[in-house]
């Protein structure tokens, strides 16, 4: 059952187009991400959601009622903002009792709602503290309690954890889970960071230009990417992008290597981008078929702890790939390596449209 239908939504400022023929739903009790870079609308969308944008055109649905000329306050949804927004002259316990007070809620309601947020979020000990004087992560559950104290349908999260640091978004990144897990609360969240919805999203709208065009799963975004933009916007190291040129046979020629790596289907002399994975590179051994062996250079390591990404260079092209630490510590930079790939693992897109030409990559 869908919860939240977003359709053909268009928002401009002035010559600007923010949003363009956005569309995408949302189950309800789904944590649904929308992934995108800067300006690609994202903040937008949820404010349209919200009823805080006035929208051109397009209609917003929710739990089976159109609201989008709705006011706000009847909508049932909250949201949380890159900032805390916190009142820094209330206490945290006055903080999270605003939004009832102003409902309208008795005083022995407030206080015993507030106590069960307070518990469920871990910042009981805080109550009496002003905001200014806790941590970041302190702050950003208080701003996650006042968003759902008043127990809403539906919670509506812009980027909540860019303005913290990295051990920081790694326990929110947790801390999100375990709430939608044992609230059951349907969640849209918008980030620009893929480790962000990769791991917390049951499914990803990937947005560009004001418009989602890719809704999957994180394994299917990842494993069979709809478009070149996609498989480059999810992954970790970045995937390697190749041309190539399609070649009598059926086969597609793969531009460092003396060898064709099969590609039914793809036309001669069709123009190609091939998409490979750092994690599907992998030194080399003798069971490793000649057609897609090849040597290169070392040219930079990063270690990482458990993994380190190794930039190699080969015929003047430079690819990621990714080993465990314990083998890529007895190589060195400059070294001479051989590698190898399975080509079931290549990406084929149409270079002109970026559009996927083949299915079985990542099977």
């Amino acid at each position: 059952m869908s919860d939240l239908k977003v359709q053909n939504l268009r928002r401009t400022f002035g010559s600007v187009v923010a949003l363009e023929d956005m569309n995408f739903d949302v189950a309800e009790g789904e944590f649904f991400c929308l992934l995108g870079p800067s300006s690609s609308g994202k903040t937008t969308t949820l404010r349209a959601i919200a009823g805080l944008e006035e929208l051109d055109n397009g209609e917003v649905t929710f739990a089976g009622q159109d609201i989008t000329d709705d006011p706000v306050q009847g909508r049932g949804m909250s949201m949380i903002f890159q900032t805390f927004a916190l009142y820094p002259h209330l206490s945290v316990e006055a903080n999270l009792a605003h939004p009832l007070r102003r409902a309208g809620l008795d005083s022995q309601s407030v206080r015993k709602r507030v106590g069960e947020v307070a518990e469920l979020l871990r910042v009981t000990h805080t109550l009496k503290r002003k905001p200014t004087t806790l941590s970041g992560g302190e702050q950003q559950r208080v701003a996650i309690g006042r968003a759902i104290v008043q127990q809403p349908k539906l919670l509506l999260l812009d980027e909540p954890l860019t303005n913290l640091d990295a051990k920081l978004r790694h326990d929110m990144r947790a801390e999100f889970k375990r709430l939608h897990r044992e609230l059951g609360m349907t969640m849209l969240y918008a980030t620009p960071d893929q480790l962000e919805a990769l791991t917390m999203g049951e499914r990803v709208g990937v947005m560009r230009d004001g418009k989602v065009v890719a809704i999957g799963t994180p394994r299917e975004l990842y494993e069979t990417p709809q478009d070149k933009y996609v498989a480059e916007m999810v992954g970790s190291p970045p995937i390697n992008f190749l041309t190539a040129t399609g070649t009598a046979d059926d086969q597609t020629s793969v531009p460092f290597l003396d060898h064709s790596v099969a590609a039914p289907g793809i036309k001669q002399d069709q123009p190609v981008t091939l998409g490979l994975r750092p994690h599907d590179i992998a030194l080399a051994n003798g069971g490793s078929p000649a057609a897609t062996r090849f040597t290169g250079k070392i040219h930079l390591t990063e270690p990482l702890g458990d993994v380190t990404i190794l930039d190699v260079n080969t015929r003047d092209i430079t690819i990621k790939m990714v080993l465990r630490e314990e083998v890529a510590a007895k190589l060195s930079v400059g070294e001479d390596i051989e590698i190898s790939f399975d080509p079931k693992d290549l990406h084929i897109f149409d270079q002109s449209t970026g559009n996927r030409l083949n299915n079985d990559a990542g099977k």
